[in-house]
């Protein structure tokens, strides 16, 4: 059974930084290379999922307008990760982020991201 663990998650101040990693237990090289293209999503509560980025198994990336600039989403198959470069964080980002299989209903517990001073 492939499990998705987040980590990286933490408090920041406004303007800071930080690194998400997403990594898949469960899987082969070839099958997380040939066939896991990856997002990230977050959430707050009372609120819908949003989605954040996408990275394709060529490595192409996709972002929302929102971080489109600041984030950037990366993946290592070797490792079976994917990771979310946040910069220039600002309050509106805080949320629990999420990694997911694109277009399948594979999710990680997700991590805790909270900006303010």
């Amino acid at each position: 059974q492939v499990q998705l663990v987040e980590s990286g998650g933490g408090l920041v101040q406004p303007g800071g930084s930080l690194k998400l990693s997403c990594t898949a237990s469960g899987i082969t090289f070839s099958d997380w290379a040939s066939d896991w293209a990856m997002r990230w999503y977050r959430q707050v509560p009372g609120k819908e999922r949003e989605f954040v980025a996408h990275i394709g198994l060529s490595g192409h990336a996709i972002y929302s307008d929102s971080v489109r600039g600041r984030f950037t989403i990366s993946r290592d198959n070797a490792k079976r990760t994917i990771y979310l470069q946040m910069n220039d964080l600002n309050p509106e980002d805080t949320a629990v982020y999420y990694c997911n299989r694109a277009q399948y209903n594979y999710w990680g517990q997700g991590t805790q991201v909270t900006v303010s001073s």
